[in-house]
């Protein structure tokens, strides 16, 4: 008697075929490599740790081999330049790599993050993509668990080396790679690195509530990570209807979910989802995440993208600078040219969110420094200092002293409205400059 077919047991052995003929030991990694290559990294928890021992195993055979990533979380080898077949090539720097950059041991690529993914796929040579991700399921997918970045949007497009890490979540969202995408995939088990939230001074505090008091019921939020975004989420649990698209959730997101805030149901994208492309915290987020429909991770020129953003209402944007001059101009990444980190996706944001109805872009800071010896508003910035989020761009600048509402205002204005936030023991010497540059 024939036995019926069954489609669904097919396709199962099919896909359980092919997740055999492509796995293989991390090492295989190194058959994918030649002189010349540029090796895509993904972000932070997304970067394949024993993929990379590998790689750094082999370097002695390579020549001008590059590694390009952001926001390393672990100190390596090749980022501090001690292996001469490869080079470090950073997009945004971390406490891994920021000294390395300094001592020239790697480079700095200029970016707004949602450029990312397109700057990638124009400038990589003959480019190959590392990134963990969760187990595959019984289908062949794979999820890039906490990461979707630029590694999801580049998936199908470059040839992509995964490694299986048990320990990352499997999420939802646009970061679903299936086995027929990859060049190869490897096994892996060790613990994610989690990052606490930092503890807020009593100036953090301050600042939160000047911004937190003019979020309304129904706005849609990104924040960055830090103690005054994670502050401002805190004092939120009595809002409605909040909505998340951000570049990055952190432990803080899922209080406010939890607390009933967060329901997305006045978004008009991704309605009822917290979108976002990073997740970066505690183990408490990431099991929050893992298996969790609600939370979608997309690639970052989504979920940057000024255009869309600007399509939600009452979208509030918080983000920190170090230092921000009498036009308004924000230098969010360095002092100087003494370099932190990079431009990540603030102007993206504040970009989007001004042309937001009734969105708000708030750029925060401390009036001085931890000592206050030095103003953090200045009549002009540091020779050599990068301007992040330019003047024509920024909305309310606050400090622990109040908000500088800029956006519409003359040079005269907003000069006023800086100096009138700044740290009181600045503001007799910040007008007399005002007024010698011809300002006030």
């Amino acid at each position: 008697m024939a036995v019926p077919y069954d489609a669904g047991v097919q396709r199962r052995s099919n896909t359980e075929a092919e997740l055999a003929r492509r796995q293989c030991p991390p090492e295989s990694v190194l058959d994918h490599i030649t002189d010349g290559t540029d090796v895509i990294v993904a972000v932070a928890n997304g970067a394949p740790d024993t993929v990379l021992d590998a790689i750094e195993a082999g370097a002695d055979g390579f020549h001008d081999v590059r590694l390009h990533q952001m926001l390393p979380l672990r100190d390596r080898p090749y980022i501090r330049g001690e292996l001469p077949g490869l080079r470090h090539v950073s997009w945004f720097l971390s406490d891994c790599d920021r000294q390395a950059f300094a001592d020239g041991h790697c480079d700095l690529v200029p970016n707004n993050f949602s450029d990312v993914p397109a700057l990638l796929r124009r400038t990589a040579r003959r480019p190959l993509a590392v990134a963990s991700a969760s187990p595959p399921d019984a289908h062949g997918y794979f999820s890039l668990g906490c990461h979707a970045e630029y590694m999801a949007a580049l998936a199908g497009d470059v040839p992509l080396f995964l490694e299986a890490n048990r320990a990352m979540p499997r999420t939802f969202g646009e970061n679903q790679v299936h086995v027929t995408q990859v060049v190869g995939w490897s096994e892996a088990d060790y613990p994610l690195t989690e990052l606490s939230q930092p503890e807020a001074s009593r100036a953090d505090v301050r600042i939160a509530e000047l911004v937190a008091e003019r979020i309304p019921d129904g706005a849609t939020l990104q924040v960055g990570i830090g103690a005054i975004p994670g502050t401002v989420l805190g004092l939120l649990h009595d809002r409605q209807h909040l909505g998340i698209n951000s570049e990055l959730i952190t432990d803080a997101v899922v209080d406010l979910i939890e607390s009933g805030a967060v329901t997305g149901s006045r978004k008009r994208n991704n309605r009822n989802k917290v979108v976002t492309t990073s997740a970066l915290g505690t183990r408490r987020l990431y099991d929050f995440v893992d298996g969790n429909p609600g939370v979608e991770f997309w690639p970052v020129d989504y979920t940057n993208d000024s255009h869309r953003v600007a399509t939600e209402d009452r979208f509030v944007a918080i983000n920190a600078t170090l230092e921000v001059d009498f036009l308004g101009q924000c230098a969010s990444e360095s002092l100087g040219s003494h370099y932190f980190s990079s431009s990540g996706g603030q102007a993206d944001f504040a970009r989007g969110a001004i042309y937001s109805p009734d969105g708000q872009s708030f750029i925060v800071l401390h009036s001085s420094t931890h000592d206050c010896t030095v103003s953090r508003v200045v009549p002009r910035l540091q020779a050599g200092a990068a301007v992040s989020t330019y003047k024509n761009i920024v909305d309310r600048v606050v400090t622990e002293h109040g908000v500088a509402e800029l956006r519409g205002t003359t040079i005269r204005e907003r000069t006023q409205r800086l100096i009138a936030v700044a740290d009181p023991a600045f503001r007799d010497a910040l007008t007399n400059e005002a007024r010698r540059m011809g300002f006030i």
